[in-house]
């Protein structure tokens, strides 16, 4: 929230204290905001913030990186601690899953957990690659199903379904709670991640828990973007571009067969183990030592 860092800039400037900006994504971007005027006000916020604070915090290797390119002289004080998962929430889960069937006995499920926004996460190609390869028979209608939930717009994802005669493959489930949401991702055939290439500076905060599922992971990203990066980091290279039908029938295709085969490639652990909180935490203490232990950037 912008005037989260107005008020930052006051304190700090009444108290001395030194000051930590936690942008977490960007804020004037291109086209971002829309209007005019608020996209003015962000631009002022954000040059004060950048300019004053001690130390500025991004969630994105990308997001850092444009930051650093925009305002040059503060380079070394922007820094990168992503976003996490809580090992806590999964406690229990794991067993719990292992003792229930998939979602859907004898389909392929792909779960999309969580908000799907009509342009940063637009379904539209994916809606059109399921129609295509149905249609065609490389995917027979009774094997491949997309569950989303609560995706926030299921008017819109329903029209499509209809558009391109796939409602049967398509399930719309309303909001559950926190650990449910969890669960439901340990029993997923395969987690689906939308993410579309104007948020090449963002990686989905939920991308760490399906780290954390330890389930296959399909990326309909770019696959130069943040997103992919953190992906292919964690060994999965499961990605397609967002706006490519084709790219997207060819991956679901055999991401498909290989999860049918047991053959789908899993996060590596290492990398699952290293995007806990536990570790983001130490990150922002050893940040937090080296802002208050010096009154340099």
């Amino acid at each position: 929230i912008a005037t989260a860092h107005v008020i930052g800039h006051a304190l700090a400037r009444r108290s001395g204290l030194p000051w930590i900006a936690d942008f977490r994504d960007p804020m004037a971007q291109e086209g971002y905001p829309a209007d005019p005027k608020t996209w003015r006000s962000f631009k002022c916020v954000e040059e004060a913030a950048i300019e004053t604070a001690r130390a500025s915090v991004f969630t994105t290797p990308g997001a850092a990186r444009m930051y650093r390119e925009r305002y040059p002289s503060r380079a070394a004080a922007i820094h990168v601690i992503e976003n996490g998962y809580d090992e806590e929430s999964f406690a229990g889960l794991d067993a719990e899953a292992l003792a229930h069937e998939p979602l859907n006995p004898g389909a392929v499920t792909l779960l999309h957990s969580g908000i799907v926004y009509p342009s940063e996460r637009d379904p539209t190609q994916l809606f059109e690659a399921v129609a295509a390869l149905v249609g065609s028979g490389r995917i027979s209608r009774d094997a491949l199903r997309l569950r989303f939930r609560a995706a926030g717009h299921d008017a819109m994802l329903a029209e499509l379904a209809q558009k391109h005669a796939i409602t049967d493959l398509v399930e719309l489930c309303p909001p559950i709670p926190y650990r449910e949401a969890l669960a439901e991702m340990l029993r997923a055939d395969a987690l689906l991640v939308l993410q579309a290439a104007n948020c090449n500076e963002q990686i989905p905060a939920k991308l760490y828990e399906y780290l954390r599922a330890g389930r296959p992971i399909v990326a309909l990203t770019d696959p130069r973007g943040d997103t992919a990066a953190t992906l292919r980091m964690a060994g999965i290279d499961a990605v397609a571009p967002l706006d490519s039908a084709p790219a997207i029938a060819a991956l679901l295709e055999s991401t498909a067969a290989a999860v049918a085969t047991r053959r789908a490639r899993l996060p590596n652990p290492d990398a699952v183990a290293h995007a806990s909180r536990r570790g983001r935490t130490e990150a922002l203490a050893a940040l937090l030592e080296r802002v208050t232990g010096s009154r340099a950037s």
